[in-house]
């Protein structure tokens, strides 16, 4: 049973490489064991919104995304398979060079895939489900803790409060809501899944 479940440890693991796929571009500006400041230049995401759970919203959230990649869209174009899929809960904020006020909106979530760097805003395929928009992201700093696991909200909410500690001891304040991003499909094994946590930095004059 050992050597069965060794065996496909390791066939899923060369499956994911093999299979690799897309994830934004960054520079790396400090890394602290599972903790990193990156800077994410402008990207292109499609995203929805789900009410719900934390755990069901990020499945019924994925499905809608997925079923806009995989064609129902105007021009009926298959996209690439990004990576992370994202997830954040909703806030309303007034957009300048920072956000300008926020509120949390309850049990709503925000999911969202980043679109191949081929696409401009013109050339992308336009959703045919009103609930997926597409829109541009800003260059952006973000605080990152990595860990493996199961994709439950307590695990979620151990690592944030992680991340959010370690943020406080290198005096970096954080902008708009966590983003929780997952890299692997559900089938991957926990223990071989990366898991990441992303918070936007508010003041980006002080680097540490």
């Amino acid at each position: 049973m050992k050597h069965y479940l060794l065996c496909l440890c390791l066939f899923l693991v060369g499956w994911s490489r093999a299979m690799a796929i897309e994830s934004p571009a960054f520079t790396l500006e400090k890394s602290d064991g599972p903790f990193e400041i990156r800077s994410y230049g402008m990207t292109i995401i499609a995203e929805t919104r789900v009410q719900g759970d934390f755990e069901s919203a990020g499945s019924q959230g994925f499905r809608r995304l997925a079923d806009y990649i995989f064609g129902n869209n105007r021009s009926r174009t298959r996209i690439d398979m990004t990576a992370p899929v994202r997830q954040e809960e909703m806030s309303e904020k007034i957009e300048m060079t920072a956000p300008v006020a926020q509120r949390a909106e309850g049990n709503t979530y925000i999911i969202a895939f980043t679109m191949p760097t081929a696409y401009t805003m013109e050339t992308l395929p336009i959703p045919i489900d009103p609930a997926v928009s597409v829109r541009q992201e800003f260059a952006r700093r973000t605080a990152v803790i990595t860990y493996s696991g199961f994709w439950s909200q307590s695990r979620y909410e151990e690592k944030l409060a992680e991340l959010k500690a370690w943020m406080k001891l290198q005096g970096l304040q954080e902008a708009g809501e966590p983003v929780f991003a997952r890299y692997n499909p559900p089938w991957m094994p926990w223990f071989l899944r990366r898991n990441e946590i992303m918070w936007e930095i508010r003041d980006t004059a002080n680097k540490p």
